[in-house]
């Protein structure tokens, strides 16, 4: 009976496995090192490791512990977590560091578990998102640090936004929480700030099981069909981690989300810089040390930008290389407002 119950198991996990794009790089092809990797793996570890890959990460599993090593016999010479990362989420997923273990998974720091074991659940992953190729120039603004000497006009143009208010800055921040989130539609701010206390937080509007910021519940006399639109690919949205260094944001959601903070572009740097991160991915949105004491800038036809915040654009991306040149024309936008670290 228990037999008949783990290959009940073993088939249920391969029915879940990902298309590859060819027959020789495809799931098959890894079948003898999977199967070897199963036979490894406890029984709760496989009920653990079948919740995981049938739910695709919608809701927080436990760690799924496999002996370090390769599977003996074996055609290909993976990693435990590269194979079921492989296998169920990224097809052409290669190296371990193209790899980053979530930030409430223990298994790259040996929390919990056996030395010689570490954790290859697949949805305690993410992919590193890196910066792209920027797409070609918007047919009506020229792509590059094209901006004006002088914001223009914000009552014309733009919301100037009130960074002056002492309830949005970072330096006000007395009750103790890292970060406070402000949620947008275009120009409108909707709902109350967030505190963070938490290391983490996930922000959604539809995640089963889950708790944090749910966008959700917000309400909104009227919304248009450009936001309503953006609102329904938020989805399970993206989970937001401090971390040592920095801050973190992985994309939990079936659709890109855009960032843009002072860290995220070269040293030096006066434009702007977007990053897009596609679902699966994450990226360190905020870096302490490179911020440093840096003073406020000044962001062209927006007014002036708080240093030590993020801004995170939900499905639609903004700048010079895209018909919204600022974030305010996005439909769904979220800002986190930053503490200084102590």
């Amino acid at each position: 009976m228990f037999r008949s119950r783990r290959a009940g198991l073993v088939r249920r996990l391969w029915r879940q496995r990902c298309v590859a794009a060819s027959p020789e790089d495809g799931p098959g092809a890894l079948k003898p090192a999977a199967h070897a990797l199963f036979k490894k793996l406890k029984d709760e570890e496989l009920e653990l490791l079948v919740q995981a890959v049938e739910s695709r990460g919608a809701w927080e599993s436990g760690c799924v512990w496999a002996p370090r090593g390769e599977p003996r016999g074996a055609k290909q010479a993976l990693p435990p977590q590269v194979l079921l990362c492989r296998l169920y989420r990224w097809p052409d997923l290669r190296q371990p560091h193209e790899l980053k273990h979530l930030c409430y998974c223990p298994g790259d720091r040996g929390g919990c578990g056996d030395a010689a074991a570490l954790c290859c659940n697949p949805h305690h992953f993410s992919r590193l998102a890196a910066p792209e190729t920027p797409p070609p120039p918007y047919s009506k603004a020229c792509c590059g640090p094209s901006w004006p000497d002088e914001p223009q006009d914000p009552g014309t143009q733009l919301l100037e936004f009130s960074y002056n208010d002492t309830s949005l800055s970072w330096s006000t921040v007395r009750d103790g929480c890292w970060c406070k989130l402000a949620y947008w539609e275009h120009r409108t701010r909707v709902g109350r700030l967030y505190a963070v206390h938490e290391a983490s937080v996930n922000v959604f509007c539809e995640l089963p099981r889950g708790n944090g910021f749910c966008l959700g519940q917000l309400p909104a006399a009227h919304r248009s069909r450009a936001v309503r639109r953006a609102r329904g690919k938020i989805g399970r949205g993206l989970l937001l981690s401090r971390e040592p260094g920095g801050v973190w944001a992985y994309n939990r959601s079936e659709h890109p989300i855009f960032v843009s903070s002072p860290t995220l572009g070269p040293p030096g740097a006066h434009g702007l810089t977007v990053l897009k991160v596609l679902p699966g991915y994450s990226a360190k949105v905020f870096d302490y040390e490179q911020a440093g004491g840096a003073g406020g800038r000044q962001l062209p036809g927006e007014g002036p930008c708080d240093p030590h915040s993020v801004r995170i654009s939900f499905a639609k991306g903004w700048g010079p290389c895209y018909s919204r040149q600022f974030i305010t024309s996005c439909p769904c936008w979220l800002e986190v407002l930053l503490n200084r670290p102590r």
